[in-house]
């Protein structure tokens, strides 16, 4: 008589293959998983099991999520156990707050569910209900965190650098936290958060007084963080694309090279084709975004002086 094997689940099948090659050295200390992507693509799973295998892992502590490379292999643990008991002591919002800024930068807010997150700290999912009531909650909470902050250093003279170190402090928050921008995309459905508030209250702060029309004020705050987020969302595109692919852009366009020149050279596009001759150019987010925003701010300087003209 002969016994089948236990039935598995998906994802458990999956980190067991996982838990394999980290045991064999395959996978080696540093080096990076599989994406939530490539298991998807690998196994043919949706990407909520794809989920629970790396969640398996890390609560094995096998894996480790960090920022700006992926989910990594950890080094061997040669301490003691008690790993999720002494995660979950203690348990806080604040904590539930920083785990899901941390998920959410490594692997997007697509990713990020109270149940990911509570296998950070070795917990059941109604652990972190406790602290957190939603997800809804949780973004709305990470996004105030981010925005507790604020520009630092002495405020510059002038209405014009003023304004353009509050939204260069933005940016600086969406490269940070790629996730961000989506978070907060909804100009017409605002979330009711005081810190991102208090972004508002300073950038209208700096609008006031110079003439311009209640609506203008508001119309401009809007234009300068709408034009961030259109930017920003390029970079969690990147960020995802990098995960997905395991390749940095140039190497994505250097494995892409010989596709596109096919392209160019049906003679379709003769601006485009000839536009830097033998030049090269390098399409840098951070430069782009530098000079919009000073197209910007040349617009709202002569709007100001238009205010200033007789009627």
């Amino acid at each position: 008589m002969t016994v089948d094997p236990p039935y598995l689940p998906p994802y458990l099948r999956i980190a067991a293959e996982l838990r394999r090659r980290i045991a064999s050295e395959d996978l080696a200390p540093g080096d990076r998983v599989p994406s939530t992507r490539r298991i998807t693509e690998e196994w043919g799973v949706a990407m909520a099991t794809a989920t629970k295998a790396l969640a398996a892992l890390n609560q094995e502590g096998l894996v480790r999520a960090v920022p700006g490379v992926g989910t990594v292999v950890t080094e061997p643990d040669r301490g003691g156990g008690g790993r999720g008991a002494a995660r979950v002591e203690g348990l806080s919002r604040e904590r539930v707050v920083r785990a899901a800024i941390a998920l959410a930068d490594i692997e997007g807010l697509g990713a990020l569910t109270m149940r990911r997150v509570a296998t950070e700290f070795g917990t059941s999912t109604m652990a972190l209900y406790r602290h957190v009531p939603s997800k809804g909650e949780l973004v709305r909470l990470m996004s105030e965190s981010v925005f507790s902050g604020a520009p630092s250093g002495p405020e510059p003279a002038g209405w014009r650098p003023r304004l353009a170190r509050e939204i260069r402090w933005l940016w600086s928050q969406y490269e940070r936290h790629p996730w961000l921008a989506r978070a907060m995309a909804g100009l017409t459905r605002p979330m009711a958060s005081p810190h991102a508030m208090s972004y508002t209250e300073r950038t209208l702060r700096t609008l006031r007084g110079l003439g311009l029309k209640p609506y203008e004020m508001i119309h401009t705050h809007l234009a300068l963080m709408g034009y961030a987020q259109g930017v920003a969302m390029a970079v969690e595109l990147e960020s995802q694309a990098r995960q997905d692919t395991g390749m940095t852009a140039d190497e994505w366009l250097a494995a892409n090279e010989t596709h596109m020149d096919s392209v160019q050279l049906r003679g379709e596009y003769p601006v485009l084709s000839t536009l830097f001759g033998d030049e090269e150019f390098d399409l840098e987010l951070g430069a782009l975004f530098e000079f919009g925003l000073e197209r910007l701010l040349d617009g709202i300087e002569s709007l100001v002086e238009r205010s200033h003209e007789p009627q």
